[in-house]
């Protein structure tokens, strides 16, 4: 059983601050974790259930990237920064 919200694992600020898709992807994540959870679901139904939120895991992820980069930015840390795809930002880090 989880000890903490899923938002506060992930880091998450302010609800209201957040794209409303970023919201409705977070929801449907912390719904897919409780059912998880639960222990009802068949092998399969569980694997489907991971997958999905593996993908929502990775679109909240890049929304977060994408939002840090443009708070950067309007904090005027690189006046000349612009934000980047997350797959640049990625290929960045393993060279």
């Amino acid at each position: 059983m989880r000890t903490r919200p899923l938002r506060a694992k992930l880091g998450f600020m302010s609800e209201k601050k957040a794209n409303p898709d970023f919201e409705a992807s977070l929801k449907t994540l912390e719904g897919l974790v409780e059912k998880m959870e639960r222990g009802e679901l068949t092998l399969e139904q569980s694997l489907q259930c991971f997958e999905q939120g593996i993908r929502l895991t990775r679109e909240c992820q890049t929304a977060l990237t994408e939002a840090e980069q443009r708070v950067e930015i309007l904090l005027g840390k690189d006046a000349n920064a612009k934000p980047i795809p997350f797959d640049e930002a990625d290929d960045d880090r393993t060279e």
